[in-house]
């Protein structure tokens, strides 16, 4: 059975760090591109980070570039979301999500059940 589960979100005030962590099971997390998404309420979801399984490249959306950082360990299956300088508006609702283009259809995306971050004063 295929588990992708978030961890890390909370309440925080503007300027603050937080790291998700997304630990997985169920399939061959080497294999996979993971990545970090995000959906604000009333809003679409966005990817925020992405990292290769080669390690390399690693992509960040404009907007969280400079301040988020994504790191995986593929021993552990795990890959986290380090974020500094929160800013009010990186308040969403967070996925980790599990991407590999060339597997069948059926196995080529998984998603986690989400974590909410708020950045409030």
């Amino acid at each position: 059975q295929v588990q992708l589960v978030e961890s890390g979100g909370g309440l925080v005030h503007p300027g603050a760090s937080l790291t998700l962590s997304c630990t997985t099971s169920g399939f061959t997390f080497s294999n996979y591109n993971m990545n970090w998404y995000r959906q604000a309420s009333g809003e679409e979801r966005e990817l925020v980070a992405s990292i290769s399984y080669f390690l390399e490249p690693k992509n960040y959306a404009d907007s969280v570039k400079g301040r988020f950082t994504i790191t995986r360990d593929d021993f552990k299956s795990t890959v986290w979301l380090q974020m500094n300088s929160l800013k009010p508006e990186d308040t969403a609702v967070y996925y980790c999500n599990a991407h590999a283009p060339r597997a069948p259809v059926s196995q080529q995306n998984y998603w986690g059940q989400g974590t909410q971050v708020t950045v409030s004063s």
